[in-house]
């Protein structure tokens, strides 16, 4: 039998990997779309219910070619979609050695060793890699028909595990959304991925289980499944799922041998192995939580072992001491008294304090709560701590596995334990870090096992996907460089705060909050200097300002902890940890940090439950003296719940009262309550938001004689209405909005009491004159109007003139008359700006002499245009020069 002739040209080829499976058939049409002149060369695949699908259902979809019959010469372009490796492609092999071909890659595997050098490449660690390309499609606003719809939506739906793997992505759902709306048959897609088990699967199921051992490597439980087949076993993959699901593995590998081939899958649920990594080394494939891989030449046992050996090579140890722990720690001198031992424990909020020798660093044992406050009632209060401690106390090492944690702190019953390394106490372990880690197990677990660590206390979660979809480039490109200055200093980087938060909330992110485990203003200098940009350093608090060309800032502080002196002072600040510097925060939803750090870039880590209460809807406070220590909390609290629309917990709204009820604001300065007033009333709508101010009675906070009436809040209404009005004609004029809600709350008030308002809240003599003398005048004036109209233009022009936006919003908002409001605002819109076109110059030409005869006349011309007289500058000429002859000034 002679060769096939080669007489099929393609400028454009598409391919994937062997052993295709959905999502790479998706993708490749989803690529056949970008690229409708090009041929595909479908891999194969061993998988019987994918070939059949693949060649009786939806093959006329394809534009198929056989590589055999296929003439190179004239292809330009190798698309590979779902891989890049190069061992696990087949019939281009080619096209990849031809330098004169350009090789595009769509993939959402991680990138590899074994990887081609593509022309142009597009990599999100998606899902599946038919979102990526369904997303291009969604954005050239390409057609797809319903059956090719299916198609790729089948790729999404399988490589997804039905959207029940850790990898999927919003994404992943977005474009599922977008195909279904593009009239993908769920019917099809059920029939295919939601598969029940065969008979003759059942036993290779049974066969798997029966065949499991455990391994505990670096900390880890790894289970291996080893069993062979004298032939091929269908949907194997679809077998591996449901052992990993029946037994809650977290991490499993089916190493089968079928035929003369050794095929290994493997899949996983703990975020700091990549399986895809470890098979890649076998020749497979994948991404981090699924993966498979086809070994030739090797026996099922040199497979196995040369399994466990990659395992261990690939995967770091889990330091679950480490990860653990709370840094610093606190410690005191043991010759310290007992009374400053409880002042240290109310300062940092602590039970134990471990007693370190200053001059040795030595660890010497530890001090509780419960013995300091004895020796306090027993009036022992300067005796030393070292009298009192105990010192049979002992540490871990920062290597300390689950078994020897939970051995010191049960069986030994430690209260607290150091992790000392080399001699230095990197940070505690407490009785609550070890009860929160064993919380999270939700399986019986004995005293002497080693557990699987799955980063206790801190919720981590990748978001690099919400990143990229919610960011513009130049923030995603400085927050990835920021994260390379820090990796340059072996310093961990955070963003925190409301930039997180504002993320999830889909809301608009303006200031980068950046935090630094070690020196932040070291830190800030390095990027200025990398970067090309200045830097403003405050010492005091271990803060700096990065300031960039295009006036874009964003600010670098030092992890730090606070602590108050006493009631309602400013903080006192001191440098830790992330963890402790998220404590410090007001409200959970504002302990938000998101890693910068290149490797784990995009990792989001809640350590207070904090995206929790997002998706509650729920304003909470971190401790229950938080509003005792800092009472402007009480406003912002207020603040967040009007803004996000959320609701006050009640254990929070419990707190507030509290806090309110031992008169917490009595050492707070006027200007932090005026800082936060402005703020709330500077929001689009505050008006809830005095709502829940009466509501807690915070009115009085500010005077006891202010009083909000329901009169009070038909004003704010008609203030709402009338800055809508205006923000929407004049979207660029800037006004304090605040002023203007806050001249109607003292609107009631007599003068003294308005006086008093401004005392108590130290407001500054600019601002004070507009909230007294000024809106005084503008009340007068504006019963002036309302009892002469209606007025000419000219006067109202004159009796508004002279009051600035704030004024005229005001009085507009303030005034019951509808005509009124509409002069007012005529007069706003269409001749507040009104001026003469002649100058003095002109005047002079005329024969003026320079004077008080000047304003005479320009106001007269003024008045003339005003009633619609003049309108041309040559009438205004005229007019000018027969007044003035008129008058005898010419």
């Amino acid at each position: 039998m002679g060769k096939k002739k080669k007489g099929i040209t393609a400028r454009t080829i598409i391919t994937s990997h062997v052993n295709a499976d959905y999502d790479a058939i998706a993708a490749m049409l989803a690529a056949q779309k970008l690229y409708p002149d090009a041929r595909i060369i479908f891999p194969g695949s061993q998988e019987k219910t994918l070939r059949d699908f693949f060649i009786h259902s939806m093959g006329y979809l394809f534009n198929m070619a056989d590589p055999a019959v296929i003439d190179f010469s004239e292809t330009r372009t190798l698309v590979l979609v779902d891989t890049r490796q190069k061992n696990r492609l087949t019939g281009v092999k080619a096209l990849l050695n031809n330098k004169d071909v350009a090789v595009h890659v769509y993939d959402h595997h991680p990138p590899g060793p074994d990887d081609v050098t593509p022309t142009m490449e597009i990599f999100k660690s998606y899902g599946a890699t038919t979102t990526i390309l369904c997303e291009i499609l969604q954005k050239k606003n390409i057609p797809v028909t319903p059956e090719e719809a299916t198609v790729m939506a089948l790729g999404i739906y399988e490589d997804t595990g039905v959207f029940t793997y850790a990898s999927t992505t919003p994404a992943d759902f977005l474009q599922a959304g977008f195909l279904l709306g593009c009239g993908a048959s769920l019917n099809t897609i059920v029939s295919l991925v939601v598969r029940e088990i065969k008979a003759e699967q059942v036993s290779w199921l049974n066969d798997l289980l029966n065949e499991m051992t455990r391994h505990q490597i670096n900390g880890m439980d790894v289970h291996v499944s080893t069993i062979s087949s004298p032939s091929y076993i269908t949907d194997l993959a679809s077998i591996v799922q449901k052992v990993m699901r029946m037994e809650n593995l977290e991490l499993y590998f089916a190493v089968v041998l079928m035929g003369n081939k050794v095929h290994v899958i493997a899949r996983n649920r703990i975020p700091e192995v990549d399986v895809g990594r470890i098979l890649s080394r076998f020749g497979g494939g994948g991404h981090a939580y699924a993966a498979s891989a086809k070994v030739e030449n090797h026996t099922l046992a040199q497979v196995e072992h040369l399994l466990i050996d990659q395992v261990k090579k690939e995967t770091q140890k889990i330091q679950v001491a480490r990860s653990l722990m709370s840094s610093p720690a606190i410690t005191i001198d043991p010759g310290a008294s007992c009374e400053q031992a409880g002042k240290i424990m109310t300062r940092y909020n602590i039970n134990t304090l471990l007693v370190v020798d200053p001059e040795t660093n030595a660890y010497e044992g530890y001090i509780t709560r419960q013995v300091v406050e004895k020796m306090l009632f027993h009036q022992l209060r300067d005796r030393p701590v070292e009298e009192y401690m105990n010192s049979e106390a002992t540490f871990v090492s920062a290597d300390a596995n689950m078994a020897e944690i939970e051995y010191q702190i049960i069986e030994k019953k430690q209260r607290i334990i150091p992790v000392i390394d080399q001699g230095e106490i990197k940070g505690v372990i407490t009785r609550t870090d070890l009860l929160n880690f064993l919380v999270q197990h939700d399986k019986a677990v004995k005293s002497t096992d080693q557990l699987v660590f799955k980063k206790p206390n801190a919720r981590k979660r990748q978001i690099h996907n919400i990143m990229e979809q919610r960011l513009d480039d130049r923030t995603m490109d400085l927050l990835k460089s920021i994260g390379a200055a820090g990796d340059e200093l072996g310093l961990n980087l955070y963003v925190v705060g409301g930039f997180v938060r504002d993320l999830l909330l889909h809301r608009k992110v303006d200031d980068i909050d950046i935090v630094v485990e070690g020196d932040g203003i070291a830190f800030a200098r390095h990027v200025a200097e990398k970067l090309n940009c200045r830097v403003n350093t405050h010492k005091k608090f271990g803060t700096a300002v990065i300031i960039f060309s295009d006036h874009l800032k964003v600010d670098v502080a030092s992890a730090r902890l606070e602590y108050y002196d006493f009631p309602a002072a400013l903080p006192i600040v001191e440098k830790s940890s992330i963890k402790r510097d998220l404590a410090r925060r007001d409200f959970t939803i504002n302990t938000l940090a998101l890693s910068l750090n290149t490797e784990t870039f995009g990792t989001m880590i809640d350590y207070f439950g904090a995206n929790r209460d997002l998706k509650d809807k729920t304003i909470r406070t971190i401790h229950s003296l938080s509003f005792v220590e800092d009472p402007t909390r009480i406003f912002r609290a207020i603040k967040f719940a009007n803004r996000f629309g959320f609701e006050i917990g009640k254990v929070t709204a419990n707190l507030i009262r509290n806090a309110i009820k031992v008169d917490c604001f009595k050492h707070l300065s006027g200007l932090r309550v005026l800082s936060e007033l402005k703020q709330i009333l500077s929001e689009e709508n505050p008006i809830p938001a005095i709502h829940s101010m009466t509501d807690f009675g915070l009115e009085k906070v500010i005077h006891p004689g202010l009083e909000i009436t329901p009169a009070t809040y038909q004003m704010l209404e008609s203030v709402n209405k009338t800055l809508v009005w205006h923000d929407l004609l004049y979207v660029e004029e800037r006004y304090p909005r605040w002023a203007v809600y806050f001249m109607v709350l003292l609107n009631r008030c007599t003068f003294k009491v308005s006086e008093q308002v401004c005392d108590r809240l130290m407001i500054p003599s600019g601002e004070r004159q507009l909230l007294l003398e000024t809106r005084y005048k503008a009340e007068n004036r504006l019963s002036f109007i309302e009892s002469n109209h209606p007025l000419s233009r000219q006067k109202l022009y004159w009796a508004l003139i002279n009051f600035n936006t704030v004024f005229i919003l005001y009085m507009m908002a303030l005034t019951k008359h509808e005509a009124v409001r509409k002069d007012i605002s005529n007069f706003y819109t269409d001749y507040r700006h009104v001026m003469p076109r002649i100058q003095g110059r002109d005047l002079i030409k005329i024969g003026v002499k320079p004077g008080p005869a000047f304003t005479k006349i320009l106001n007269e011309v003024l008045n003339a245009r005003l009633e619609g007289n003049l309108d041309t500058r040559e009438k205004e000429l005229a007019f000018a020069k027969a007044f003035a002859r008129k008058n005898g000034l010419i």
